[in-house]
């Protein structure tokens, strides 16, 4: 099911006849493989075409970008999201960036809904900040700017070294919470983990609901795992550092049982977060929630990676409706499992081109948005 928004929240948004459509002599949109259904969503509502770029791959497995029609001087609008085919998009993305830079396009702009490797911005041990290496690798590619949709944490926006306009998709969910999920009034917003209670609560803000969290969950990252930095430390050999003083050995964590903070008895459960792909986390809250006497659980989500059998265990969990946007086309996942739906927002990313494209202010799609979406 996907649902065609044509507002979000208390935001009006143009129609797409309504438009003040750009210039169709001096823009250019065009599309790689990873999201074609977007990509024709967002020209249809811009009301032009996309652009004659051949994006395919030899023999080899090498991607090659042929750009049929002169682009010098004019406005380049890449549509390129992140999917399975995570690398593939990557080369795709830059090669498209770095053809329409050598072919003297006045700019070039990346509409990246769902920006890949955007959960590793941290420092994990011996590993390494991979979405500051990616952002810097499209920036050199040739891309003057970017628009994305709920980055993962906004200080990966840091990373770039050209303008990022980081969209938010949480108006069209909490439209979709007060239009679609019957006595949504006697909900109850869930943070899946303490680190996504800041959501849950602007979430609950704005629908003047209760908040309830999940503490004594396992981590998904690797940040516990053992590695030879728990060795202990070798005993010094010289006389000089025989003060007696060692280094102290770190209390070891201990996890609590998984517990609910808050009261979800007899209410509608609402889990929020910005992606779902590892589903597992989710079906272990959704049954603790259950336990607790919630009688109908929702998750809500902008971005629907739903990897590995996701859809399998989605379909035989307590959850009853798995609500994610377009950002990710997910149409294999929906056909594996019905408790899947779609929120549309093309609307959002077409205006935000729009505005670019015709040099008007943002601030307008980010009414009403809170830093804790």
């Amino acid at each position: 099911m996907l649902l065609n928004n044509n507002s979000f929240g208390s935001i009006r948004l143009p129609q797409a006849k309504n438009m003040d459509a750009p210039k169709t002599s001096d823009v250019v949109l065009v599309a790689g493989n990873s999201h074609p259904e977007l990509a024709n969503l967002i020209a249809k509502r811009l009301g032009v075409k996309t652009g004659g770029c051949a994006v395919y791959h030899k023999q080899n497995r090498e991607t090659m970008v042929q750009i049929g029609d002169s682009i010098r001087g004019k406005d380049i609008y890449i549509i390129q999201t992140g999917t399975k085919d995570v690398n593939n998009n990557i080369m795709e993305l830059l090669i498209m960036a770095y053809a329409c830079q050598t072919s003297s396009a006045k700019s070039v702009v990346g509409v990246i809904p769902y920006l890949p490797y955007s959960k590793q911005c941290k420092m994990r041990k011996r590993g390494c900040i991979v979405t500051k290496l990616l952002a810097q690798m499209m920036c050199k590619s040739g891309l003057t700017h970017v628009i994305t949709m709920d980055l993962h944490q906004k200080e990966i926006q840091g990373f770039f070294d050209c303008p990022v306009d980081n969209l938010r998709a949480s108006p069209f969910l909490l439209q979709y919470i007060q239009e679609c999920i019957p006595d949504y009034r006697n909900s109850v917003i869930v943070a899946r983990n303490p680190g996504s209670a800041k959501k849950a609560t602007s979430y609950a803000e704005r629908l003047r609901l209760g908040i309830a969290v999940i503490h004594g969950e396992q981590k998904e990252s690797e940040s516990d795992e053992i590695d030879g930095r728990y060795s202990p430390p070798t005993l010094p050999r010289s006389r000089t550092m025989d003060a007696g003083v060692g280094v102290p050995i770190h209390i070891a964590k201990e996890k609590p049982p998984i517990n609910v903070v808050g009261d979800v008895g007899g209410r509608i459960a609402i889990m929020v977060d910005d992606m779902i792909d590892d589903v597992q986390s989710f079906v272990a809250a959704a049954e603790v929630l259950k336990e607790r006497g919630a009688y109908k659980i929702y998750v809500m989500a902008t971005h629907g990676l739903l990897s590995s059998d996701a859809p399998r265990l989605i379909e035989d969990s307590p959850i009853d409706e798995v609500v994610v946007t377009n950002t990710v086309p997910h149409e294999l996942q929906k056909m594996q499992c019905h408790k899947i739906k779609t929120v549309d927002i093309s609307i959002l990313l077409s205006e935000a081109i729009r505005r670019i494209h015709n040099k008007e202010s943002m601030s307008y799609l980010f009414k009403n948005v809170t830093l804790e979406d």
